[in-house]
């Protein structure tokens, strides 16, 4: 009878006791921020007073892409100002950021007040690739929203026109949004028009 042992080595003991590495939050854009950066704001058709832009969107301002350790500089209560942002956690931003990151079609704008290292202002460019119009790509506008303390600052306008033109410079043949009745008004000042179709929706939780 032959017995057999195996004897694993000590570096791979100590591996195997080791907990596993756990992704933290950083800095690293979502988006190559050159996008935002590069953008020729001379075809912005909306006016601003004081006149702001992408590169200088206000008294300690940045405009920027959004990056993960942004969970921890109020992203998501931002967002919790729009809508049901939900319980999320660490592990599932990343993963969900990740996930948008590598599709390489989100652009989740974001802008910081640096005073205080807050997130007070997002939007979201969503890329669709259709067969239609020669597969030709639609842009989606979602989830616009400035903080409480900073409406006023045009920030919103300043968000919606950057998507605007930054959808150009993707190569969209159109860009859309879905908004309530009373903010139509507001999304004309930028070239949109209401659509004929009828926007319908089936939920199936919050």
């Amino acid at each position: 009878m032959h017995l057999c042992f195996a004897f694993s080595s000590p570096a791979a003991t100590i591996a195997a006791m080791m907990p596993v590495a756990t992704v933290m939050p950083d800095d690293t854009p979502m988006f190559d921020p050159n996008l935002l950066h590069e953008l020729d704001w001379s075809q912005n058709t909306a006016t601003f007073s004081p006149a702001i832009s992408p590169l200088d969107p206000g008294d300690g301002l940045v405009m920027r892409p959004l990056c993960t350790a942004d969970l921890n500089r109020g992203f998501f209560k931002v967002l919790g100002q729009l809508t049901a942002a939900g319980v999320v956690s660490p592990e599932q931003f990343i993963k969900t950021f990740e996930h948008m990151k590598r599709s390489g079609d989100y652009y989740v704008t974001v802008v910081e007040d640096t005073n205080v290292g807050q997130i007070v202002a997002t939007a979201t460019l969503v890329i669709e690739h259709k067969f239609t119009h020669s597969c030709a790509k639609r842009g989606r506008v979602e989830d616009v929203v400035v903080s409480d303390e900073c409406r006023g600052k045009q920030l919103g306008k300043l968000l919606m026109s950057t998507l605007m033109l930054l959808s150009k410079r993707l190569n969209c043949y159109k860009i859309t949004l879905e908004c309530l009745p009373k903010n139509v008004a507001f999304y004309k000042k930028f070239g949109y028009s209401v659509s004929e179709e009828n926007y319908m929706v089936q939920k199936f939780f919050n």
